[in-house]
């Protein structure tokens, strides 16, 4: 099946899917399922220069080790925000009491790397659809496209996850992001991008784990 070109590439030769294969929804707009191949996807996604990636997951599924090796010093973490917050503060006082002041600290970089101009892949906890819209209106007035690269992970790897960092998020704030981290698989395997997104990415845990690169190519 065509897939049309939205400036993102798969660094290798497409390899189809055994659950479902790449396919297209809409006017030029993309979903790229890479689940289900064994370890066998493609080690490099490449998108136009100054575009925005979003890796949206559930919280322990991944994503922030994915951009700390794929992303080339292009990734924005809230958790590289909430680790620079914790090594000024007294260690016995709750994260609660300075999140706020974390989640500012997180947006302004965000913002100031936006206003650069400069590709960017941008962790997101699925949750907060407004933190896409944004992006995506950020990346339209600029003339890029948004892409959203999403880590399908069953809740008990998710869970592990967690307990593997040493962090956790509680029973209700891990439901919360479990209905809408798949509300967006959902929409996304039947391509229902989400509003303003030129294309969708779905990742398994093999697909993610032999990925090495989410990069731009150069500015013509």
């Amino acid at each position: 099946m065509r897939i049309q070109h939205t400036g993102v590439f798969a660094g290798e030769a497409a390899i189809p899917a055994q659950r479902a294969r790449a396919r297209t929804r809409a006017r030029g707009r993309v979903v790229r399922d890479l689940r289900d191949r064994g370890g066998r996807g493609p080690r490099a996604l490449t998108f136009a220069a100054g575009d925005v990636v979003v890796v949206s997951g559930l919280p322990g599924s991944g994503k922030s080790t994915l951009l700390r090796r794929t992303a080339e010093g292009r990734g924005i973490d809230s958790q590289d925000a909430r680790e620079r917050w914790e090594a000024r503060m007294p260690r016995l006082l709750p994260y609660a009491l300075y999140r706020p002041l974390v989640r500012i600290a997180h947006y302004a970089g965000l913002h100031r790397a936006l206003r650069s101009g400069a590709g960017v892949v941008v962790h997101d906890c699925g949750t907060q659809s407004w933190v896409r819209g944004w992006l995506a209106r950020s990346a339209a007035r600029r003339g890029r496209a948004l892409h959203l690269v999403l880590l399908d992970v069953d809740p008990a790897t998710a869970r592990d996850g967690q307990r593997e960092r040493g962090r956790g998020v509680s029973a209700y704030a891990f439901a919360r992001h479990r209905r809408a981290v798949g509300r967006l698989v959902t929409a996304v395997e039947a391509g229902r991008l989400p509003r303003g997104c030129a294309s969708a990415t779905l990742l398994d845990r093999d697909a993610a784990t032999v990925l090495r690169r989410i990069g731009f190519r150069d500015a013509a």
